[in-house]
């Protein structure tokens, strides 16, 4: 018998509603400010390992999306991609986006462009949960390989890959320390934050 799997599909319109936050309006800039806009998610958990996530980029003409999510068994099901894969997918896809969107704006020519990208990851979960201990985990490496096929010059291509690695905010955020906040609220009483 076939599973179904489930990766996503186009979201309805205010389907999921942010309430702990005010969603900040776009505003167009005007060169040479910076086009400031977000990415904001409602996630909900499900059965078992279960979980539906809207995703909602505030800059006019991206309509929602409903993502799945799911973990292996036995803990779930395997109906959909696990958080990491989305996780490491959006870091390569960020990246091949830079690299097509400035090749084209440059009319530097490229034959073909793959990205083949491993991440490394570290969790304590599935070996110290079971003897009382806390769940740990980390992220210990990200290794890229773009291949481009080009007969364009070796420092052209270069460059190329150079600028794309600067405006890729999925690699920014990899490379640089960020600001962070995480509230947990309870019954609808915030009852910690912290923030870093």
């Amino acid at each position: 018998m076939e599973k179904n799997y489930y990766v996503g599909n186009k979201g309805a319109e205010n389907e999921h509603q942010v309430t702990q936050f005010e969603p900040e309006p776009f505003k167009k800039a005007k060169p040479p400010e910076p086009l400031n806009f977000e990415v904001n998610l409602v996630a909900e958990a499900g059965t078992k390992q279960h979980k539906t996530g809207t995703v909602q980029v505030n800059i006019p003409g991206f309509s929602p999306v409903k993502l799945y999510c799911d973990e292996q068994p036995p803990v779930g099901e395997d109906t959909a991609p696990p958080p990491l894969a989305f996780f490491v997918a959006g870091i390569g896809f960020c990246l091949m986006t830079h690299l097509t969107d400035i090749y084209t704006a440059r009319g530097i020519k490229v034959k073909s462009l793959k990205l083949e990208q491993r991440v490394k990851f570290q969790t304590n979960l599935g070996t110290m949960r079971e003897l009382g201990h806390t769940t740990q985990g980390e992220c210990q490496h990200v290794e890229t390989h773009v291949m481009i096929e080009s007969d364009e010059p070796t420092e052209k291509i270069q460059a190329l890959l150079k600028e794309a690695e600067g405006a890729c905010m999925a690699h920014h955020a990899l490379r640089n320390p960020i600001p962070w906040s995480t509230r947990l609220m309870l019954n609808n009483s915030e009852i910690s934050s912290h923030a870093g």
